[in-house]
């Protein structure tokens, strides 16, 4: 029989703040670089660049959101499933939320992933604009399934450990992450991974942001061993790898660690 394998491509890219017609087509001349993929994963708020106090201006109710029809149409087009990065979507209730599209080869909205975990630290104040989502969100593409996460999540390990025990095969991050912060993007990128024994795609913004700060860029495709087997450290572009589901279920079946997972650490103090 054979194995089971899926074709990853991640985008990474420099948003326009509030310009989605620019960030439209630039996606559209990204992706033009993409051919024979089944998943196509974005970056956090590629529509409209990181900007917390412009994001509610861009919002979008899902019932007629451009970004939704622009997806679809491109899922169509290219005949792969989208990880749609995140848009600003807003609700009846005037409720906002930072939240990831998940597009079928069909051009099916299949799920949304609102950002549990918001960020507001060292003058951001995403938490100010945006609502936190409540559930992790699994979502099942080619019979393989895919733990969703966008940027702020990834300091969380609990959603990680919640996914892999739900049966993730493969976390996804999609994030705005400023260029202030290198060294925690490249450990726990890479921690995620190894911790859970699953792939990971984190696809990162790069290039201007907000508040004269800058997107690190470095979007990567990680191994359940912790090696790289994809990346784009800097500029603009898109990186393509296929990855072995059948080759991570044998090693999990050979380093057994996760059974030795307790099921209370109630620490004891002295």
């Amino acid at each position: 029989m054979e194995k089971k394998k899926i074709k990853i491509t991640a985008v990474q890219m420099c948003a326009a703040i509030g310009d989605k017609k620019s960030n439209f087509e630039k996606i559209l001349r990204l992706v033009a670089l993409i051919d024979n993929t089944d998943v196509i994963v974005l970056p956090e708020v590629w529509t409209v660049g990181w900007s917390c106090k412009d994001f509610r201006q861009s919002a979008e109710y899902l019932e007629n959101s451009e970004t939704i029809e622009f997806l679809s149409n491109l899922a169509k087009a290219k005949n792969a499933n989208i990880i749609g990065g995140s848009f600003i979507r807003k609700t009846d209730e005037k409720t906002y939320y930072n939240t990831c599209p998940v597009i079928d080869k069909q051009g099916t909205l299949k799920a949304l992933y609102d950002k549990n975990h918001l960020y507001s630290y060292y003058g951001c104040n995403e938490g100010k604009y945006i609502t936190a989502g409540q559930n992790p969100v699994m979502v099942n593409l080619d019979g393989i399934n895919f733990g969703l996460t966008i940027c702020y999540d990834i300091r969380f390990p609990e959603i990680y450990r919640a996914y892999r025990k739900s049966g993730a095969d493969i976390m996804v991050n999609c994030a705005a992450w400023a260029s202030s912060k290198p060294i925690p993007w490249e450990m726990m990128t890479k921690s995620r991974a190894v911790e859970n024994q699953t792939f990971m795609v984190a696809v990162n913004q790069f290039g201007p942001m907000n508040n004269n700060e800058t997107n690190l860029g470095h979007s990567r495709i990680i191994d359940y061993n912790g090696n790289v087997l994809s990346e784009i450290l800097s500029g603009e572009g898109v990186i393509h790898t296929e990855l072995d589901i059948e080759e991570m279920y044998e090693f999990r079946e050979k380093c057994t660690v996760l059974n030795d997972i307790k099921e209370s650490y109630e620490v004891k103090s002295v």
